[in-house]
């Protein structure tokens, strides 16, 4: 049994080793372990050996006998050299059970040492082969495990491939990796695909994304490097680990990190897979190539204009060596790898790069690539350059690329005049603000602190602060020092005033826990603004107000949004997160009008899409996604909130409340624990930052999970919590968070039914006041447990059908399908049908599958249990029969410690094992056995 070093990795992956693989690895490794065969594939230094040796290290347990071979190109031609490696070790095991002929054959070809050839033996070796496995197979499973079979000797390939097809019943797998660089169905896939067993299953490992890519370097020590930087990182590696790694390598050596905008540095390893093939190239069909790599866009026509006479045959050649990809349906020049272009970009002298970039700078159709490539070619200060840069820059704006903004206003700024009017600092905080919202939030903040360095102007010292504020989002704490600075630097001046008075609003609700603080902040902000003809900022500052206030349930709501609202507007702050439109949307939804809800939130993040906001249109996202959750499409809520998550932990933006919505997303239309992950996560994150408010609707996703999951103890802990976050912050408005129904519910479930009917009386007078018609009917829908619990059978019945009703016509149709499911489980005492069919209906309907999943379990053992008899609390033990006796008269399990003297966790746990004995779920079920005993 030969064991190569390079396989020698623990039984458990390291953590990095399937990073971005989680689902194909599950699916891989359930084909092994289930009998099946494996063939990993997808091109050089995508990870195919990284996955192979995990899977190898998981399966190997299970397999007698394990066979390895891994082949190298420079081996290649040496015949039968991988079969040795296979069999070299276990052949003498099982040679004598073999015929003579296959034998001498067999020993010829692993030895060496006769003339053993495929011509010469062919039938003898390949029936030795299968008959070798077929003996091994006997003794116990046997797992082969092949690397890089497109280097396997044909000899061996070819023995492997016959005895491979004819494995059927035997229990042999094999798990391979081979680099192809086609797609699954193309003749190179087919033709390792048929080296393997019949139904193997073939697994393309894919490039990874910017965030994977970024988790692996962290996981390699790579960390602290922008988000920028990150993503230059992943779109030069094209998503290629090996590369990734590589890059991320060379920056960490290297002394100067890039500035924004100039090339990674390509390291030496990487050049040589390039630089040997572009040395068959001539000199002019290099200079072709490098003018390509310069453009964004490179065509034929453009390389023509930029003077390149001979693009076609220079291209041809390019490509007939691997460096470009032949485009047959577009006119486009398409490097073979994204490292193509940089190591070739890299290995040019500047003077090189200035002359191409100076020939595209006239050849260029579009107006901003022709600015850019005059600014690359230019060297020193021109204010004419800087100013078509800055015209650029503001086209990109409008054009919703703010993150293509970004880099023109930076080359502006360094081509700028230190005595220019706009000056070099001006133009690097708008860049700044460019890169704020594309989402890159690490540039903005390196880029104002590199202008705090330097800048004297009292504005440009402000705009920096806030841009550095603004960079800090939800981790506020982080950066606290900075807002006595800033008021210092805004002096008596209302318009500067207004900007770090709006963010101290934000510090207020955020660190501080004070909603009433936070509205006087911002009512402030708004005056200042007002005074000072900032119109954004007074927008701005007017629609915070307006959502303190709508939280708080202040009289003045509906009148701020109004203010907000008016003419004129600034169109930007119009469909900011932050802006009027977001707050009317907001009062929208808290006031159960989903319809021009989902009108409003559509508008929204179309517009912020089309200008490239990206945290705007990670918010709208989020609230298109609550607003189908309330509507009930929870499948469409759920592909929203997956799809702002992926956002969010693009840009780092925001994962915090993403991840908070998103669990609530998992827990009603996917995966519960999935739910519970990312709720934890969300915690965690708002424990960190600080942020009290996230913190509660944090909390509150994570006891809807611990709900869904039917843990209703863990769901009172967390939900407690935000009983306690949310009268500490000043929430008064229960169509903030929705918790209330789940609270009450799950204290009912645990046995303190007082406690729930006081939660439930507290909400219902805020929510009449306010007029929450959807949180009235659900705490109707709790208030029913509650009765049922006391044993009032018949009125919790009707409460229930009637919560249904009015939460049906309200439009919310996964709080219908609950209370159909709570009603369901009140009527299974009944001789009959029960009604888990049209609870079950209408979770169908919702996509709603954990919840469908616990009505289908539900149903099934009502089904098959038989009715709750007289004598069931016969089969309890003494103090068990008590804790049942004293549930079945309504205490609650702090009364029953008190009268049996034990401590409540030790009723809890009696209780416990009640359900199981009994087979039922909840102290309502065991009132229903008391009324099934007094009518018996």
């Amino acid at each position: 049994m030969t064991v190569p070093g390079d396989f020698k990795e623990p039984a458990r992956p390291r953590p990095d080793l399937v990073i971005g693989r989680e689902e194909l690895f599950a699916d891989a490794r359930e084909q092994l372990l289930g009998g099946g065969s494996v063939l990993v594939h997808g091109p050089a230094g995508i990870g195919k050996s990284t996955v192979l040796r995990a899977l190898a290290g998981e399966c190997a347990e299970t397999a007698r006998t394990v066979l390895r071979c891994s082949a190298t190109e420079s081996e290649s031609h040496l015949p039968f050299l991988a079969l040795a490696d296979l069999l070299g070790l276990v052949a003498d095991e099982v040679s004598d059970r073999l015929p003579a002929p296959q034998r001498t054959a067999l020993e010829s070809a692993l030895t060496g040492r006769g003339e053993s050839t495929l011509q010469r033996d062919g039938l003898a070796l390949r029936l030795a082969v299968l008959s070798v496995f077929r003996a091994l197979a006997a003794q116990g499973p046997v797992l082969i495990v092949a690397d890089d079979l497109q280097w396997l000797d044909p000899a061996s390939a070819e023995l492997l491939g016959f005895a491979a097809r004819r494995l059927g019943g035997m229990p042999v797998r094999m798990l391979c990796a081979v680099r192809t660089d086609t797609e699954p169905g193309d003749q190179q896939h087919d033709r390792y695909l048929r080296v393997s067993p019949p139904e193997t299953l073939a697994v393309r490992i894919n490039p990874l994304s910017r965030a994977q890519i970024a988790e692996l370097l962290g996981h390699r020590g790579y960390t602290g490097l922008p988000r920028s930087t990150v993503r230059d990182i992943h779109r030069t590696s094209g998503g290629n680990p090996l590369f990734a790694l590589e890059l991320g390598r060379a920056l960490a050596e290297s002394p100067t990190p890039p500035s924004p905008g100039d090339p990674l540095p390509v390291p030496t390893s990487l050049r040589a897979l390039v630089l040997s093939r572009l040395q068959m190239l001539s000199a002019e069909a290099r200079r072709t190539l490098l003018v390509a790599s310069a453009g964004a866009r490179p065509t034929l026509t453009l390389l023509h204009a930029a003077g390149r006479a001979n693009a076609e045959a220079e291209t041809a050649s390019a490509a007939a060596l691997g460096l470009l990809a032949t485009e047959r349906e577009t006119p486009g020049i398409r490097f073979a790898h994204p490292l193509v272009s940089a190591a070739l970009y890299a290995e040019a002298s500047a003077q090189e790069r200035r002359a191409a970039h100076a020939a595209l700078s006239t050849a260029a159709s579009d107006p901003i690539e022709r600015a850019r490539h005059l600014a690359l070619a230019t060297t020193g200060t021109d204010p004419q350059v800087a100013a078509r840069l800055g015209e650029a820059a503001a086209a990109a704006r409008d054009r919703g690329a703010p993150s293509v903004a970004a880099g023109l206003g930076l080359l502006a700024a360094r081509h700028t005049p230190a005595d220019a009017e706009p000056g070099p600092d001006e133009r690097r905080l708008r860049a700044a603000e460019d890169a704020l919202t594309a989402g890159e939030t690490d540039l903005a903040r390196d880029i104002a602190r590199q202008v705090l360095a330097r800048a004297t102007e009292p504005t440009d010292r402000v705009r920096a602060w806030m841009v550095v504020v603004d960079a800090a989002g939800q981790a506020m704490a982080e950066i606290d020092a900075v807002f006595p600075q800033a008021l210092e630097d805004a002096g008596d001046d209302p318009g500067l005033l207004a900007l770090v008075r709006y963010q101290l609003a934000w510090r207020a609700l955020l660190m501080e826990g004070e909603m009433a603080k936070a509205r006087e902040e911002a009512a402030s902000a708004a005056r200042l603004a007002a005074r000072a003809g900032d119109r954004p900022t007074e927008l701005l500052a007017l629609g915070f107000q307006a959502q303190m206030e709508t939280l708080m349930g202040h009289p003045d709501a509906p009148a701020t949004i109004q203010r907000a609202m008016r003419e004129p507007q600034d169109p930007r702050v119009a469909c900011d997160h932050n802006g009027a439109g977001a707050a009317r949307f907001r009062w929208l939804i808290m006031g159960d009008q989903l319809t021009e809800a989902r009108t409003t939130i559509t508008a929204l993040l179309r517009e912020v899409q089309r200008r490239g906001m990206v945290e705007s249109e990670m918010h709208f996202l989020r609230g298109l996604a609550e607003t189908e959750l309330r509507s009930g499409h929870c499948g469409r809520a759920l592909d929203l909130a997956r799809e702002s998550l992926r956002l969010a932990r693009d840009t780092g933006i925001g994962e915090a409340a993403t991840a908070m919505f998103t669990s609530l997303a998992e827990a009603a239309g996917g995966d519960v624990d999935r739910a519970l992950a990312l709720a934890r996560e969300a915690v965690d994150r708002a424990e960190e930052d600080g942020d009290l408010v996230y913190l509660s609707r944090a909390l509150g996703a994570l006891g809807h999970a611990q709900l869904v999951a039917g843990d209703a103890a863990a769901a009172v802990r967390s939900l407690r919590q935000v009983r306690e976050l949310e009268e500490g912050l000043g929430v008064v408005d229960p169509a903030r968070g929705r918790w209330h129904g789940d609270l009450a519910e799950a204290l009912v479930r645990i046995g303190e039914p007082v406690e729930a009917q006081d939660v439930i009386d507290v909400t219902r007078a805020r929510a009449l006041r306010l007029e929450r018609e959807s949180v009235l009917a659900v705490l109707d829908r709790a208030e029913a447990l509650v009765r049922a619990a006391r044993g009032e059978q018949g009125p919790a019945e009707r409460q229930l059908a009637s919560a249904q009703d009015r939460l049906g016509k309200l439009g919310y149709g996964l709080e219908e399908a609950r209370a159909a499911y709570a009603l369901a489980g009140l009527r299974t005492h009944r001789p009959g049908p029960t009604s888990y069919d049209e609870a079950a209906r209408l979770f169908r309907r919702c996509r709603a599958l954990p919840w469908l999943r616990q009505v289908e379990t539900a149903a099934t053992a009502h089904a098959a249990a038989p009715p709750l008899a007289s004598t069931a609390l016969d089969t309890l033990a003494a103090t068990e029969r008590q804790v049942a006796a004293l549930v079945m008269e309504g205490a609650t399990n702090r009364e029953i410690a008190a009268r049996l003297f034990i401590s409540v966790k030790t009723v809890e746990a009696t209780l416990t094992r009640v359900y199981r004995k009994l087979g039922i779920r909840s102290r309502v079920d065991i009132v229903r056995l008391a009324a099934d005993r007094r009518t018996s």
